[in-house]
């Protein structure tokens, strides 16, 4: 009696699972429109229009530290056609957030990764510092009086800038700004020592000679500077950061849906104009399990609630 009941019960979902998708899918973005995430977003949703026979309508929710984005996927059906473009971000909610109105370890039903793409660091091309390393002796020398330039408290490459400190054992003063214009700004006029941003932002400005890349902050060069080394190269063992985005589903999606939504996307990240795509923005394509997902999502979780904690960032 109990199997046929298991039985019955598992058969709305199974008809889920072979009809979807019936109806166009959402993908919330916890950014507007424009920058990194959301470019890739729009470069892979034609592919997935293509492999799942229905459109995908990417609809760009920014402000409050991604929680709108994230509540809005967490509290809709269960049957895959809205999903969330996951970030570090959410990773490091907890850690930020006093409270959420969802819960970022069991709300969500992973799928794949996206994308990972680097940051950079860079300096004025006037800067007396012409490596990492001189920088590095120059704040070990004069503790305190070297300074790191990011944006948003909180924020990915402010988070980055923190590990960056604290990983090369150096008193900095990590100096937030509210946007990357601002940042390039004070470090071309010198008032800034060191920056972290994205690639993709201050390509341009390294490749006319404007700024000086020092490293990329991920564990393998950047195509597009292949003469910048890592900054594991350049002298601070052990640090290896990448920002990356994946997609998840509200948690209670069926596992055949999840598997339609991987396969496609998995198809998507092949394609060459996808590829070329991302290869111009900085980003490396890359799919995984939705159980790599999870574990590599509870790792970094656990790894940026010890950089906000370290970098006694106050929770909002």
């Amino acid at each position: 009696m109990k199997k046929i009941l298991a039985v019955l019960l598992a058969l709305p979902t199974l008809a889920l699972a072979q009809t979807y998708p019936t109806k166009p899918i959402r993908i919330v973005l916890p950014f507007g429109p424009g920058g990194v995430a959301d470019i890739t977003t729009r470069t892979i949703a034609p592919k997935l229009t293509e492999a799942l026979g229905q459109q995908i309508v990417v609809d760009n929710m920014p402000g409050a530290g991604g929680i709108r984005a994230s509540e809005t996927v967490a509290h809709a059906p269960a049957d895959g056609h809205t999903l969330l473009l996951l970030t570090n971000g959410n990773a490091v909610s907890q850690a930020l957030f006093k409270s959420l109105p969802y819960d970022p370890a069991n709300d969500f039903a992973m799928i794949s990764t996206v994308g990972y793409f680097s940051m950079v660091l860079v300096t004025s091309s006037q800067s007396k510092y012409k490596t990492l390393k001189e920088f590095l002796a120059a704040a070990k020398a004069n503790p305190g009086k070297v300074n790191i330039g990011t944006i948003t408290p909180g924020g990915t490459q402010h988070l980055a800038g923190e590990l960056f400190r604290s990983t090369a054992a150096i008193d900095a003063v990590v100096v937030p700004h509210k946007t990357t214009g601002e940042v390039l700004v004070a470090t071309m006029n010198g008032t800034v020592d060191l920056a972290v941003d994205f690639i993709a932002p201050l390509l341009s400005s390294i490749q006319s000679g404007q700024l000086r890349a020092f490293a990329v902050t991920a564990g393998k060069r950047f195509a597009g500077l292949p003469e910048v080394p890592t900054v594991i190269e350049a002298g601070v063992p052990g640090y290896d950061v990448a920002s990356w985005n994946a997609l998840a589903a509200p948690a209670k999606t069926p596992r055949g849906v999840i598997e339609k939504v991987h396969e496609a996307l998995v198809k998507a990240l092949a394609a060459p104009e996808v590829q070329k795509r991302f290869g111009e923005l900085g980003v490396e394509g890359r799919a995984s399990t939705p159980e790599e997902l999870k574990a590599f999502y509870a790792s970094e979780t656990k790894r940026w609630t010890q950089v906000v904690e370290r970098a006694k960032i106050p929770k909002q």
